[in-house]
């Protein structure tokens, strides 16, 4: 699987964190959608694999996991979001809902609070992101 589609600049990907119950559940995901969405699940399972997995509680905080609130910018139009990271069946954009099986979701996975990193949109378009704040999922 090629996934410098999905990663511009593949080779200086940021350094990215998981939880096991995260990596468990998200491997399924991009598992049981690799037949509808190759490209994306490739890219999440990608992702999962590279990730430093931690342990949930103190270890478990300070990056993007299912469930956080992320506020990022998108460097190439300097718009700033704030989105919570879900899974597929949660998404609601006009709640500010992303799923995690989107580029820009699974771009977003693992981040920590001043990394960037570059991915590509459903459209082809090159774009860049750097995280800005993240807040604890409510469930934490």
């Amino acid at each position: 699987m090629d996934t410098t589609k999905m990663a511009v600049g593949g080779l200086n990907l940021p350094k990215i964190k998981v939880t096991a119950e995260d990596r468990e559940r998200l491997a399924g995901l991009a598992s049981a959608a690799m037949d509808r969405m190759p490209e994306l699940a490739g890219y999440l399972s990608d992702e999962l694999d590279r990730a430093q997995l931690v342990r949930a509680g103190r270890s478990a905080v300070g990056f993007v996991r299912m469930g956080s609130e992320v506020e990022f910018r998108d460097d190439t139009t300097g718009k700033v979001q704030v989105v919570s990271l879900v899974y597929p069946g949660e998404a609601d954009i006009g709640l500010g809902r992303i799923s995690v099986l989107t580029p820009v979701g699974a771009a977003l996975l693992g981040l920590s609070g001043g990394q960037s990193i570059a991915w590509v949109t459903r459209t082809g378009a090159a774009k860049r992101l750097t995280v800005l704040d993240v807040r604890e999922p409510a469930f934490a």
